[in-house]
């Protein structure tokens, strides 16, 4: 079973930014490839970003050069940092881990949902 806690969520005004952590149980952070993906209400999930255990990010064209996905693999750790928030942007963020090799950012939308970080952003 995967195991991880987002964290980092909250409210900013456009243009602002914020910072989400997903912290992994050992295992599950040995999986190939880690990521996020959003999901606004009454819409289809959306992949945002992925990194595999490389360190080779993908991004969604939606969020490339304003998201930045980092890990940390002492801490068991991955981040997504996002800068130049936009309303659009406003959604329920969930990380997810996958052994998929190809590890786009559509791939991690499959992944089941943990409690996921809301993240508001206001004109």
């Amino acid at each position: 079973q995967v195991q991880l806690v987002e964290s980092g969520g909250g409210s900013v005004q456009a243009g602002g930014s914020l910072r989400l952590s997903c912290a992994a149980e050992e295992y599950t952070y040995t999986y190939y490839c880690k990521g996020w993906f959003r999901q606004a209400l009454g819409k289809e999930r959306e992949g945002v970003a992925t990194i595999n255990r490389h360190g080779e990010p993908k991004y969604a064209d939606s969020v490339k050069g304003r998201f930045t996905i980092s890990k940390d693999d002492a801490k068991n750790t991955f981040y997504l940092q996002m800068n130049d928030l936009k309303p659009e942007d406003t959604a329920t963020y969930y990380c997810a881990a996958t052994g998929n090799f190809d590890c786009t950012v559509e791939s991690v939308t499959h992944s089941a949902p943990g409690q996921g970080t809301q993240v508001s952003v206001s004109p």
